[in-house]
């Protein structure tokens, strides 16, 4: 019996449902739709950890395609001992960090004095793609989104990697404690001075909203899977 011929965007559609324990032995044999899959499902979580070390929108993305040609490239290493988010995660820390400690004027997150008070900070400006029924809302939302940003990016260092991950990443302790290679303990005690931190009118309004910070989707999430690819091929 002859098979039938699957088109190709609908295998892309097909390949996108599975988890990641069977889109990973596609990727290993360089099955493109497998890789973008994984790239989609992960953008997210890998940008917001990058965002939260690097503060730059663009070099955050940048650190996300260099930790994800990393991971595609050395993926025979990865056994499924940890889940591949956790992996992915953890291979963008540490090219984020990477960078940050390159940088002669930043002290690497670890070596910043835990006493170091709120500092004030530029506002940086971040992508919007919160859906809205009017201007009118979305515009508040805008703002309101605006103004926790950036109480975000005015936290020390070392308090607003942990914030983020916990807060707006929706991790466990534990979870954050392992990607940055701290105690447990230490985790409670950063996020509390963090929270303390942050505004109180703002955590007030926004404190169901963190799940909305430093979105990385529609157009910007798509070409990151051609972006990864495009460099997986040049290294090949």
């Amino acid at each position: 019996m002859t098979a039938i011929a699957v088109p190709i965007e609908r295998r892309r559609q097909l390949i996108s449902t599975l988890p990641d324990a069977e889109l990973v032995p596609l990727a290993k044999q360089g099955d493109e739709p497998a890789i973008r899959a994984i790239v989609q499902r992960h953008n997210q979580r890998l940008f917001r950890t990058a965002r939260a070390v690097i503060r730059s929108d663009w070099e955050a993305e940048d650190v996300v395609q260099a930790a994800y040609v990393k991971a595609f490239t050395n993926l025979a290493t990865f056994r499924g001992d940890a889940e591949l988010s956790t992996w992915l995660t953890r291979i963008t820390l540490n090219e984020a960090l990477g960078r940050v400690r390159s940088r002669k004027n930043t002290s690497g997150l670890e070596e910043i004095n835990l006493q170091t008070t709120s500092r004030g900070g530029e506002v940086l400006q971040f992508p919007s793609s919160l859906s809205a029924t009017d201007p009118e809302s979305e515009l508040s939302r805008s703002q309101a989104r605006h103004l926790l940003e950036q109480a975000v990016d005015e936290l020390p260092d070392q308090f607003r990697a942990v914030f983020v991950l916990r807060d707006v990443e929706g991790m466990s302790t534990e979870e954050a404690a392992s990607y940055l290679c701290i105690k447990p303990e230490t985790v409670k005690t950063r996020l509390h001075r963090a929270r303390k931190m942050m505004r109180q009118s703002i955590e007030q309004k926004l404190s169901g909203a963190f799940s909305a910070l430093f979105p990385f989707d529609g157009a910007r999430c798509a070409s990151m899977g051609d972006r990864v690819i495009t460099a997986l091929r040049q290294t090949s």
